[in-house]
């Protein structure tokens, strides 16, 4: 099995900008699609963004489209997560997940591995 450490989570301001790593290790990570998944206080846990095994296809959620950016590389075992404009209602535990289905499975179900989560705080 795959396992998933995120880091990069913090304090900013609203409209600041923060990078969140997701580093995989015990598998072939390119045989994974990547997703992240966010959970806010009270709150069921949410899709964020996707991205497929070779990175050739993303999905974004409607409420971070056009701020937040899913990428990776293969040759790093890293699946990053670019969140621009951050607002207060972006603050959450911020979760990265694998699954080595196809894509979709990412975006429209529950990944097989999870990571342990960072936090992510946005002051208004």
């Amino acid at each position: 099995q795959v396992q998933l450490v995120e880091s990069g989570g913090g304090l900013v301001q609203a409209g600041g900008s923060l990078r969140l790593s997701c580093t995989a290790s015990g598998r072939t990570f390119s045989n994974y699609a990547m997703g992240w998944f966010r959970q806010a206080p009270g709150k069921g846990r949410e899709f964020v963004a996707a991205i497929s095994h070779s990175g050739g296809s993303t999905y974004s959620a409607d409420s971070v489209k056009g701020r937040f950016t899913i990428s990776r590389d293969n040759a790093k075992n890293t699946v990053y997560l670019q969140m621009n404009s951050l607002k207060p209602e972006d603050t959450a535990v911020y979760y990265c997940a694998a699954d080595p289905r196809p894509l979709l499975v990412v975006v429209t179900t529950t990944p097989d591995y999870w990571g342990q989560g960072t936090q992510v705080t946005v002051s208004s």
